[in-house]
């Protein structure tokens, strides 16, 4: 499949505080962290809405937790309801759940490895945490 068809794509982290986005280069290379939505200051629809015309984006993906057990609880249920708006406000972009699992330790741990220590994690982590999200779906094979 080409996946030019599908680049770039928006990687969203949602969470209770703070949504983290990234974004995949055009061609589906390589996954950049772009911003952190801040849920008390700014509607995440909008500013979400906003960065995807912005980029042009072409595909969104978001963030499924799931327990651990694999099935869904409480927080992929809501993610789920923010998943129904989101594709209500962007019906033209086909919109991707991708389990989240993990990506937020996975993502601490990379910032560590490059020397951001964690009380400075705060301000990227859930930008890092989207970037995993992008390369989870890239390693499917889109």
């Amino acid at each position: 499949m080409n996946s030019e068809l599908h680049h770039p794509a928006l990687g969203i982290d949602h969470g209770d505080a703070r949504i983290g986005i990234a974004a995949t280069d055009p061609l589906g290379i390589l996954a950049h962290p772009v911003e952190t939505i801040d849920l008390r200051t700014t509607p995440p629809i909008d500013r979400i809405a906003g960065i995807a015309g912005e980029r042009r984006i072409r595909t969104l993906v978001l963030g499924l937790p799931l327990n651990l057990d694999g099935e869904e609880g409480p927080a992929a249920a809501k993610v789920r309801k923010f998943a129904e708006k989101l594709a209500a406000r962007l019906p033209e972009i086909p919109l991707v759940l991708v389990d989240e699992s993990h990506t937020t330790v996975d993502a601490a741990e990379k910032l560590r490895q490059a020397g951001r220590k964690a009380r400075r994690q705060k301000e990227v982590i859930d930008q890092a945490a989207a970037v995993e999200i992008l390369r989870r779906w890239m390693e499917t094979g889109l």
